[in-house]
């Protein structure tokens, strides 16, 4: 495909002791975001790794903008902003000297962009770099890999640290990255943060990929889950009675719950119009509810279809 920047073709490193990943397709196309969710210790870093060429893998291919990861890494480099799982910084006195030396070593002039993200983070970066907290350090990281600007972005875990508050002020900054068309691959275990930002989504569990998800999808289900609660019993029981999309009813708590295709909606509002209605609430499925649905089926934990 003309516009993939990362493709990666049955990428294996085994580490022994089913350790490793196995098996990895990945292809992310140019302009979206692409999640990448696991629980800790999935295979999340180690394929990031080898997609960054820091490590080789023992089989299948890896590339970025048509670049071997392991072949053409100094290259790759100069097309991605990279954010590591694990921070270590020089051995310098503040978050400023070092960002000051990141700057020198990109080639950056403008510090427009550097000032925008340290604002949008409340980054003070005068601080001494060894006494700084979890937070503010990985707020300096993510300064660092932005600056440049560039047009390919790989995170990995890049809130870990980060508040609620700065989480969210992080993701608008992933939203405008995404509207300057920057093709962006981000891993984390937060499956909130994945599902506001993120085109598609892949999942990882022992090392193998159990699923692909376009979060389109899941924004736009072809069925509906609807909890109703109504006045009184009789109302509970008429609307049982006569229509034929309920799934579960709770008469103690005056209750049902309907599943229904999406063509159906305006039907089930055309009869709600003669009733009571207590409330009424749309069950959205998350990200997190698909994942632990796959997860505890046991999907493709061996690694085949």
């Amino acid at each position: 495909m003309t516009d993939t920047i990362i493709q990666v073709s049955q990428m294996t490193k085994d580490y022994g002791k089913d350790r490793g990943v196995f098996n990895i397709d990945l292809n992310i196309r140019q302009g979206e975001v692409f999640g990448y969710v696991g629980t800790n210790g999935s295979g999340k870093t180690t394929t990031i790794r080898q997609i960054m060429g820091f490590i080789r893998p023992d089989k299948g291919t890896s590339s970025v903008n048509g670049l071997d990861s392991w072949k053409d890494t100094t290259k790759i480099m100069q097309h991605v902003s990279y954010i590591p799982g694990e921070i270590a910084f020089p051995n310098l006195h503040t978050g400023t000297d070092f960002l000051k030396l990141q700057a020198e070593y990109l080639g950056v002039h403008d510090f427009t962009y550097m000032n925008h993200v340290i604002e949008l983070l409340q980054l003070d970066p005068t601080a001494n770099l060894k006494r700084m907290s979890k937070g503010m350090k990985q707020k300096t990281a993510i300064v660092a890999a932005l600056m440049a600007d560039k047009e390919i972005l790989v995170m990995d875990e890049p809130t870990t640290g980060l508040d609620p508050l700065m989480r969210d002020a992080f993701l608008e900054l992933i939203r405008e990255e995404k509207e300057k068309g920057r093709t962006i691959f981000m891993s984390s275990h937060i499956f909130e943060e994945i599902e506001k930002v993120c085109d598609r989504v892949a999942m990882i569990k022992d090392g193998y990929i159990v699923d692909t998800l376009d979060l389109w999808r899941l924004r736009h289900w072809k069925n509906k889950k609807f909890h109703i609660c109504f006045f009184t019993e009789a109302e509970l029981l008429r609307f049982t009675q006569n229509w034929r999309f309920v799934t579960k009813t709770e008469k103690e708590k005056l209750i049902c719950t309907v599943e229904i295709p999406v063509v159906e909606i305006n039907s089930l509002f055309h009869i709600l119009k003669d009733y009571k209605i207590a409330s009424f609430r749309e069950d959205h499925l998350s990200l997190e509810q698909y994942f632990m649905r796959i997860y505890q089926k046991g999907a493709d934990t061996d690694g085949k279809q």
